[in-house]
Formats: structure tokens, C-alpha cells, sequence
């Protein structure tokens, strides 16, 4: 898939900013991305309020291979065929896709503002200086006097 076909493919849905991304594109609406444009198809970002709709219509999540393994990224899921011909059906999935994105994005939040609120704390708060400790020479020519 080009460029060109991704943009009119979405027309219903609105405005997507294309990027390249591995083989092929990251697709984004606002900022977040929700959708994977790649040689092994579509995919739309999901979660466990979407999967069942994937599920339904007998989608796959995406996998690739390493040498080792196939991995299996369960947060994209293969777009059913049948949407590439119903524009206004693939606007509405688009939109489930960009709600997962975005309650992806939320769950994530909490996690970085805790670690930054413990940065904070800890360059806000003053180290005490070690107390300086008498050497035994100067001690010894303190109790002498």
C-alpha cells in the first residue's frame, strides 16, 4: 500500500499523518498512532474493548519472526478484508483504533509521572554535607591545650 491509497483509504475517517515506519507506515491521527500499514497488511491498534470485534471476523494479531521465534504483538490486529471496499464501516474501526490508542497512551501516563515525581523529589531535596570529622592529630592538639 502507497501513500496515496492510504490517504484516500481514510478520507472518511478525517485527517492521518503517513510515516514511514519499518516496511512500511505508521499511521496517525492527533498525535497518537493507531494504525500499521505493512507489507503483511493493515493493522489497527486494539485493546480488550476491540479484540472481540477482530476476533469476530476471524482477524489475527500481528506477528513477526526472528531467528528464534514468532513474536506476537497483541495491541494490532489485522483489518478484515471486507472493510477495504466500505469506507464508512473502516472510518468507524479507525475511530475504535484511535480510542485504544489513546487508552493505550492514558494506562502509560501514571508510570512515567511517578518516575518523574521521583526525580523531582530527589533533586528538590538537599543532600546534608557529611559532618567533617576531626582528624585525631587536631583532636589530640584540642584536649592538650
Amino acid at each position: 500500500m502507497d501513500r496515496e491509497f492510504l490517504i484516500d483509504l481514510f478520507a472518511d475517517f478525517g485527517p492521518v499523518t503517513i510515516r514511514k515506519m519499518f516496511s512500511g507506515y505508521g499511521i496517525s491521527a492527533d498525535g497518537t498512532n493507531f494504525a500499521l500499514s505493512l507489507r503483511a497488511g493493515l493493522f489497527f491498534r486494539a485493546d480488550e474493548v476491540t479484540i472481540p470485534e477482530f476476533e469476530a471476523e476471524g482477524s489475527k494479531p500481528f506477528q513477526y519472526s526472528t531467528r528464534a521465534k514468532t513474536v506476537t504483538v497483541n495491541s494490532y490486529w489485522e483489518l478484515p478484508a471486507r472493510l477495504f471496499d466500505d469506507s464508512a464501516e473502516l472510518a468507524q474501526w479507525a475511530r475504535a483504533a484511535l480510542a485504544a490508542a489513546q487508552r493505550a497512551k492514558v494506562k502509560k501516563r501514571p508510570k512515567r509521572k511517578k518516575a518523574a515525581a521521583k526525580k523531582t523529589a530527589k533533586k528538590a531535596a538537599p543532600k546534608k554535607a557529611p559532618a567533617k570529622k576531626r582528624s585525631a592529630h587536631k583532636a589530640a592538639k584540642k584536649t592538650v591545650r
